[in-house]
């Protein structure tokens, strides 16, 4: 489903080339659940903003589906984000004004769904995830763990294939991070492919394989239960 060849992401601050990348291969079959872990600055954010088709790579190729999609234009790069991926965020990223039916919506408004199938996906998603009795609430009406649920019912709005969640307890208590995990795999048991960045090695020991960012390269460990290859 994912396979990453030879990516590499470099910035320039001030008169220095930052090196967030330096040749990563990665291969993610369909419906697994991957854990990224590594220090701050190892190229986490990076690694993820490519996969999940926020930024371009500066060397390397990228395919999704064996589609190559590394040098997509704007408008066809968020076609294929729409329909292929969706995000959960440790900030959350709803939009302010609107509640929380019309941020689970908003994806489906962009990809242009027709009002009825809107309406209709959106009922479904409020009563599978505990919101039917906050659809009319603003983010600034709820909590944190329910502003992530609405985050979670939008990301999964298209149906993607492909879940990406930064940091998706990372803003929450323990109580409420464990319902928000649990809900995340259990799309993964649902079939989705779950990609969870974390710095919490008790939730990156959850996934099923744990990938090990360090100054831009990635190491493979598996689990201590799991046999190595």
């Amino acid at each position: 489903m994912i396979r990453l060849t030879g990516i590499q992401r470099h910035f320039q601050v001030g008169g220095e080339t930052v090196h967030a990348l330096r040749g990563i291969d990665l291969a993610i079959g369909a419906g697994e659940y991957i854990a990224i872990l590594g220090p701050s600055g190892s190229g986490k954010s990076s690694l993820l903003n490519i996969i999940g088709l926020l930024d371009h790579p500066s060397a390397g190729q990228y395919e999704l589906d064996g589609r190559d999609v590394t040098a997509l234009a704007d408008d066809e790069q968020a076609r294929v984000r729409r329909e292929k991926i969706g995000f959960v965020f440790q900030f959350f990223h709803l939009v302010p004004r609107l509640t929380a039916a019309e941020n689970i919506a908003l994806p489906m408004v962009l990809a242009g769904v027709e009002p009825s199938r809107r309406e209709e996906r959106v009922a479904w998603l409020l009563e599978a995830y505990g919101l039917a009795n906050r659809a009319h609430h603003r983010p600034d009406q709820l909590s944190g763990g329910q502003c992530q649920r609405v985050a979670i019912a939008r990301a999964m709005s298209m149906s993607p294939p492909v879940i990406v969640a930064d940091e998706p307890t990372g803003n929450l208590d323990r109580h409420t991070s464990q319902e928000v995990i649990t809900l995340l795999e259990s799309l993964h048991a649902a079939g989705s492919t779950l990609i969870v960045v974390t710095h919490d090695p008790s939730l990156g020991a959850r996934a099923t394989r744990q990938l090990h960012l360090d100054d831009g390269l990635i190491a493979e460990r598996p689990l201590p239960d799991s046999p190595a290859d």
